[in-house]
């Protein structure tokens, strides 16, 4: 049986227990353990970490080339050590003026589509450094920009494709804010550069000129504040942030000349429009703030003239937003989602909140969606009025544009057909649906980049139907198809379904008749690779790359999508997987892992669905528990844990009971089918999943161990909300008290694994959640280990840090589970 549920601590002995933890001196919770350095797990658990990975594929505008790119091993210890600055929710290297990237691209050439033919690129720098490309509209050109931490090169390159010759065209590149971006005319591309003007920087040690400042008053009402990590702290980091941020908008021609565009500016976005006239630009302003990251400072978005950099027209001035109303449908007021219309010349679209943003203030109107043509002169028309959220707009043309809605609360999603040059015209309702309904998802509207590099709508030749790329969710698992979908009645022809025993995806659709494909092909043997497949042809299927099997000693572990019962009768699925060889009624059960995240829902029918496919490439990631196979591990990877909450239920009031339900059943089959032995199963997770880890040792007696990696553990720590969870700590706190595994602390008797970076920048999930419950345990004499790993953020970067977690982790499972004997458990079932 599953231990019991206690009562919520309360009153002062809660507060009592959480003070001794919260504010003993570190040498008090925690000894010494004598141990240094990163340590290496065995050899089988090393040869995974070091896999080759394979290239990545850019299609090119006109789908007949391809960029290639090579990924690059695991970054060192010594990369990912390297300076980072982390201000206004922002990482970034601060001599190259980019982006925090530890894995830059290692190589990079060309592939014929049509042939199957590589094409090597002379001129290529090395080492590479590839951090980003784009493909110029007319396909005549690939940029790329190049990162060199060593001298502190942010430089931009170009390779032709008809010679496939690559050069130099600029250095000094600003990316921090703002990358770059063909013009549509393929002749030059829009750039930020290092500002010369930027102010000096603060000194590391100025004096403080006075305290950092925060302020509220009363009548603001309700305000959710999530809990963002990276945050500026006072003066010298806000003066800091302006050095860094600031960078000159420019032009740069195929020669190389530059052309400045106004003057410099704290640019967080920029983008020409599509007749090349304009630029769409977005700049942060004063006053910052303490409480939330730079995309939510004030901002000025104005359009510019792209030849001198002058304002023409300021769309919005946005205000500083501190929080918002409550709800996960809650959104700013003023302009959002502020973009160029793809099939115009030069006219805007963006949306505006009429409820204020408040999701729970009645309104049948909740979002408008505008346009506005250049120039600017007249007032803007309206496209459409929602009552959801907008969630997407694609373009085609003048009488064809789709718009997605959806509503959080009710899981509600739309899709219509609107009408951008009649906005006075009705939008036709094309698909309804809750978004948590697999089984019902019509797939995503396929699209196709334009002449001028905007991506639009793809449609037949006749321009009467449009394309439908979905998962193909069934009960039978993942079958990716391609539908056509014509416009005038609704009807939808399938014209490719994926079939077993293999699994292919649709990537690119590559002519107007939706029957030469693009796609990836695998089976649990056969790892991804891309073909292309043309129904017309005498052999269908021709293959474009051959990537070998990354992992060939785990060729032969088997594979099983099993489906299984809750208590309550919700239909659970899970992926199974045995080691090599294995034979149950030969070798007996095994020990198991089980890996999971759980995810809410407001219906038992859709938790019910089958996820993923029996037929996908056994890949075996360093990341995942697949590598554990290796070490005579059973897995069940991803097994469902659904907390539902259907009508006006909220599904966390009741998450204790449904997670160890779903639990339990999975222990259950497992031992039913005789490969799981019951009294040694450890559960992890990473982030929400290990939250769930804990609160399954906390609460039930299923578990040997537990690895719960990056995790949150209090719940009040993250009181506006967390996952799904839309109220704040106040509206449920029996709610947040009672999911917190910190508060169960003292009936934690299982051994944790707690792994955590040491700057975690999720949100949520600050290493001091880690740090608190591991010092929980320790107080309650509970048995637990805590690994912070240096320079890591929420997902572990360095080869170093990879080899030490399965290093750690695999000890743990050997020494808590395999050995485990039955009178050493943890708790009853």
């Amino acid at each position: 049986m599953s231990a019991q549920p206690r009562p919520v601590r309360h009153g002062l002995h809660a507060f009592l227990l959480a003070a001794a933890v919260l504010f003993a001196s570190p040498l008090a919770i925690a000894q010494a353990t004598g141990e240094a350095g990163y340590r290496a797990p065995v050899a089988e658990l090393q040869a995974i970490a070091d896999a080759p990975r394979p290239p990545q594929l850019w299609l090119a505008p006109r789908r007949d080339l391809a960029a290639m790119v090579q990924t690059p091993d695991l970054p060192g210890i010594d990369v990912v050590a390297q300076p980072e600055l982390k201000l206004a929710g922002l990482r970034f290297h601060p001599r190259v003026h980019a982006p925090s990237n530890f894995s830059l691209g290692a190589d990079l050439w060309l592939l014929d589509v049509a042939t199957g033919t590589e094409r090597r690129i002379a001129g290529l720098p090395q080492p590479l450094g590839l951090a980003g490309l784009a493909w110029s509209p007319d396909q005549r050109w690939l940029a790329f920009n190049r990162l060199d931490r060593a001298s502190g090169a942010n430089e931009l390159w170009l390779v032709d494709t008809a010679s496939t010759r690559a050069r130099r065209l600029a250095s000094g590149l600003n990316t921090i804010g703002a990358g770059y971006a063909w013009l549509p005319d393929s002749r030059g591309l829009l750039v930020h550069l290092r500002s010369d003007r930027a102010r000096p920087l603060p000194p590391a040690d100025a004096v403080p000129t006075g305290p950092a400042i925060q302020h509220t008053e009363a009548g603001a009402g309700v305000r959710s504040v999530r809990t963002y990590q990276d945050l500026l702290r006072n003066e010298s980091d806000a003066q800091t942030l302006e050095h860094y941020l600031l960078s000159q908008l420019a032009r740069i021609d195929l020669g190389g000349k530059v052309t400045p565009l106004g003057a410099p500016a704290l640019y967080l976005a920029s983008s020409p429009s599509p007749d090349g006239r304009y630029v769409l630009a977005t700049q942060a302003q004063r006053p910052f703030s303490y409480l939330v990251p730079v995309t939510r400072f004030p901002r000025v978005v104005e359009v510019l003239d792209a030849r001198t950099g002058a304002s023409v027209h300021t769309v919005a001035r946005l205000p500083l937003v501190e929080g918002l109303p409550t709800g996960n449908d809650a959104v700013p007021t003023g302009a959002r989602h502020v973009h160029w219309r793809a099939d115009a010349p030069a006219t805007l679209a963006w949306v505006e909140a009429r409820d204020g943003g408040d999701p729970a203030r009645a309104a049948e109107v909740r979002d408008t969606v505008f346009m506005h043509a250049a120039p600017f002169d007249a007032p803007p028309t309206r496209l459409a009025d929602l009552s959801l959220r907008l969630a997407g707009l694609t373009w085609a043309r003048g009488d064809l544009a789709t718009l997605d809605e959806f509503w959080w609360k009710t899981r509600q999603v739309r899709t219509w057909r609107v009408f951008p040059d009649e906005p006075g015209r009705a939008p036709q309702l094309m698909f309804e649906r809750s978004y948590e309904d697999r089984y019902a998802d019509p797939g995503r509207l396929a699209t196709v980049t334009d002449a001028a590099g905007r991506r639009r709508l793809q449609t037949s030749a006749d321009g009467g139907s449009l394309f439908l790329l979905g998962d193909g969710a069934s009960p039978e698992g993942d079958r990716p198809f391609v539908d056509r979908y014509e416009l005038a009645t609704g009807k939808r022809e399938r014209l490719f379904h994926s079939q077993p025993p293999y699994y292919e995806e649709p990537r690119a659709l590559l002519d107007d008749t939706g029957t030469r494909l693009l796609i990836t092909r695998e089976s649990p043997q056969e790892p991804t690779n891309y073909y292309v497949r043309d129904a017309a042809a005498a052999q269908p299927l021709r293959a474009l790359t051959a990537f070998p099997h990354p992992t060939p000693q785990l060729r032969d572990i088997s594979k099983e999508q099993i489906r299984y019962l809750r208590a309550d009768g919700v239909e659970l699925t899970g992926t199974l997987y045995l080691p090599a060889g294995y034979d149950a009624s030969r070798d007996g059960p095994l020990p198991v892992l089980m890996w999971a995240y759980p995810q809410e829902f407001k219906s038992a029918q859709a938790a019910s669905q089958v996820t993923d496919s029996p037929y996908r490439f056994n890949r075996v990631s360093y990341w995942g528990p697949l590598p554990f196979l290796a070490r005579g591990f059973a897995v069940l990877d991803d097994p469902s844990m659904p907390i539902v909450g259907e009508g006006d239920a909220e599904p966390n009031d009741t998450y204790v009971e449904q997670l160890v339900a779903s639990a339990k059943a999975a222990v259950d089959e497992l031992a039913r089918r005789g490969v799981g032995d019951p009294e040694r199963v450890a559960v992890g997770g990473h982030s929400y999943g290990a939250f769930m880890t804990a609160n399954l040792l906390a609460h039930s007696g299923l578990f040997k161990a537990g690895i719960a990696r990056s995790g949150a553990y209090n719940r009040s720590l993250t009181p506006f909300g967390f996952q799904a969870e839309e109220r704040n700590y106040w509206q449920a706190q029996q709610t947040y008290l009672a999911m917190s595994p910190f508060n169960h602390a003292d009936r934690i008797k299982a051994p944790l694994l707690l792994i955590h970076g040491e700057q975690d920048n999720n949100s949520g999930t600050f290493p001091m959640q880690s740090e608190r419950m591991f010092a929980a345990i320790k107080g309650l004499g509970g048995t637990a280990r805590l690994v912070m790993l240096p320079n890591e953020s929420h997902r572990y970067r360095a080869r170093e840090s990879i080899l030490h977690m399965l290093a750690e982790s695999d000890d743990w499972l050997q020494k808590y589970v395999r050995q485990a004997r039955p009178e050493a458990a943890a708790g009853g079932r």
